[in-house]
Formats: C-alpha cells, structure tokens, sequence
C-alpha cells in the first residue's frame, strides 16, 4: 500500500506541470517503431509472448524471462534508402533469486547531413549556396526495466509477471534546438500453460518534454523578415496509450509450435485513421504469427497499422479501402546466439516502403569451472 499511496502522491504532483505543458497526438514517435526483428517481423503484435531482452521495449514484466544468465539484444535498422538510421541495444541481468531481472535499453533514431538553408539568400536578394550547411537531428531514449515474478497459489501452470520502465529521453536537432524528457511504462503478463495475455500502459503518467532552443540574432532577423515565428522554450506531453494482447501456441507436434498473438492498441488522445475510432478512443489492432521447428528454425508474418484510404484506382477519388502494414520474417538459432530478420513496410500494401532489419540476440553463458579431485 506504501508504493501505491506513493504512487498517488507523484500523480498529484505531476497535473501542474501537465497543465503548463500541450499535448501532442504524435509525440516522440521514434518510440513506436518496435526493437527487435522478431517482434517486428510479427507485426508488432509482443506484449503476450515476447520472452528475451526486448520485452524491456513490448513489456517489461516480460523480463522475468530472462533468467540463469545475462542477455544482450542489437538492432539496426535504415529507413527512407538510408536517409534515417534506427538502432537499438539491449541487456537484462537477472538477480540471484531468480525470480527478479533488471534491464537497460537505447534506442536512437537520426536522421544526418539535413539542409540548413536559413542563410541561402542574402540581405540583397541574391542566393548564396556557400552559406548552407548541414546539421543532424537525433532522438534518444533510455529505458530502465524491472521485472518480478509474483506468486500465484494453487496451480505451478499459472504465472503472474510485473514489470516497469523509467525512461529518459533526449532529442536534438543540430545546435539550435534540445529536448529532455521523463516518463514511465508498467506492464503485466499471465501464463496459463499454452495461454499467455499482456497487457501494457505505456507513459502512464504521461510522457514529458522540455524543449529549449539556441537562436541566434542573425537567425532571429532571418525568422522576422521571412515572418517566421521565433521558438521558445515549450513543453509537451505525450498521452497515455494502452496496449493489450493474447497469445496461444497451438502444439502441431513435438517439435513444431505455432505461435499466434492479437494485440489491441488503445489510445486516447483523439480521433485517429483506425479500426474503431472516436473522439474519445482509437483502436488498432495487430496481428502476428511465428512457425518455428525444434526452436531453432523460425518463420514469422504480421500486420499492422490498419487505415481507410482512398482506392487509388478509383478516378473519382471516393471510394475508400482498408489498407495495411504486413511484415514476414525469419530466425536462427544457434546454441546461445539467435540471428532475426525482418522484412517490413514503412508504408502499406498499395504504396510499398520496404526495410530489411536485422536483430542479434546473444545469451551470457557463464563458464562452468571444474574442481579437480
């Protein structure tokens, strides 16, 4: 009761600096784009069945998977033919009892050599190209993990997982504009033999940011003149998104499993292009499958991100279709060393934007000694 009332009180504390601060429907997006080539190889659809480092990012009570021995996850992706670059690192380290695992996970996502054209015409009129320069823009984010193994009486079969993340982020865009920002993610998971439900509220007490800015009076004249607004340091927020799925493994044989999981992403800032949708709540669902032979072969397939668009063969530009994000992937493991691959498409089936991403898992197998008689 003690965590819980402390809990309250940092709620409480935390409605002056929501009120001062605005809201953004798409806030620190670089944070939905997955981690790991599994999970986004499924469509995006882990808060049930993800069990290696990566829950850190799906759901951290997930974590307390990882157990015996220390685990590192490495991610690379590139998006855009290279413009933008997306990378992430895991490790989660278990704590002697076995039934409690700690986790730190970063993820970046820049984007380099952009333009900056704020002094390409000069106070004459003419176009200078020797004054552009260029400048990267970087976002990051630090996710500090717990998870622990609750006790459930009765049955050994059933399993109650709970896990939280405390996460620091930090934006930048060349010189002239920094971000700091703090928020937090709790996640459950149960276990029922073949049966597993997630369930996730990621920025729980919201997610907040503090921009500041370096705007020099050369640029400021520039900003007047064009009648562009000057920025100021401003706040924002990002809202509360819960995330829920399930997953079951239908047993084929001994040595083939099939995995299926549904996950329901529910949001709450406004209406948005998904399948239910209102001024108050969005829904979007997500779909996965993971085929795999003795666990070492794996094959999997997703989609995401369903939206009503315009049928781009319709010339009256009326009629609209549901369109989607799918994703295949595959894996292979081998003894403590688990290589993924995903195929996924930024965009949807009719106007393909495809990246490779590729995922390396590595188990810290401690060495064992041997005692000499």
């Amino acid at each position: 009761m003690n965590l819980i009332n402390r809990g309250f009180l940092f709620c409480l504390l935390m409605v002056p600096m929501a009120l001062s601060a605005q809201f953004r429907k798409y806030s620190n997006e670089f944070l939905n784009i997955g981690a790991g080539a599994r999970g986004l190889g499924m469509g995006s659809a882990q808060v049930a069945s993800v069990s290696d480092g990566t829950a850190g990012y799906w759901n951290p009570a997930a974590l307390v998977h990882v157990k015996n021995q220390a685990q590192v996850n490495i991610m690379h992706a590139e998006y855009f033919a290279g413009i933008g670059k997306y990378d992430y690192a895991n490790i989660a380290l278990p704590l002697k009892d076995g039934k409690r695992t700690i986790g730190l996970s970063v993820l970046r996502f820049a984007v380099d050599d952009i333009p900056n054209t704020v002094f390409l015409v000069e106070p004459d009129g003419t176009i200078n190209f020797d004054n552009i320069t260029t400048f990267s823009s970087a976002d990051y984010a630090f996710l500090f993990s717990y998870a622990q193994e609750l006790k459930m009486k009765g049955s050994t079969d059933k399993k109650l997982n709970l896990g939280f993340n405390a996460k620091v982020i930090h934006r930048k865009a060349g010189d002239f504009a920094t971000a700091w920002g703090f928020g937090f993610d709790a996640g459950i998971q149960y276990i029922n033999k073949r049966l597993q439900i997630g369930v996730v509220a990621r920025d729980v007490t919201t997610t907040f940011n503090a921009w500041t800015y370096n705007i020099n009076d050369k640029m400021r004249e520039v900003f007047y003149v064009t009648q562009n607004d000057v920025p100021v340091k401003s706040n924002e927020l990002t809202a509360p998104k819960l995330i829920a799925g399930a997953s079951y493994n239908f047993k084929i044989s001994k040595s083939i499993d099939l995995l299926a999981e549904a996950n329901l992403d529910f949001t709450f800032d406004g209406r948005r292009n998904t399948v239910i949708s209102s001024s108050a709540l969005s829904v979007d669902p997500k779909i996965g499958l993971e085929a795999s032979v003795k666990k070492v072969f794996f094959v999997r397939a997703g989609i995401n991100n369903f939206q009503k668009a315009l049928d781009d063969n319709d010339s009256t530009y009326q009629k609209k279709v549901w369109i989607y994000q799918p994703a295949i992937g595959a894996g292979f493991r081998l003894q403590n060393v688990m290589i993924d691959y995903a195929f996924t498409n930024l965009a949807n089936q009719s106007n393909p934007l495809y990246t490779h991403v590729f995922s390396l898992k590595l188990d810290l197998v401690k060495k064992s000694k041997n005692k000499s008689n």
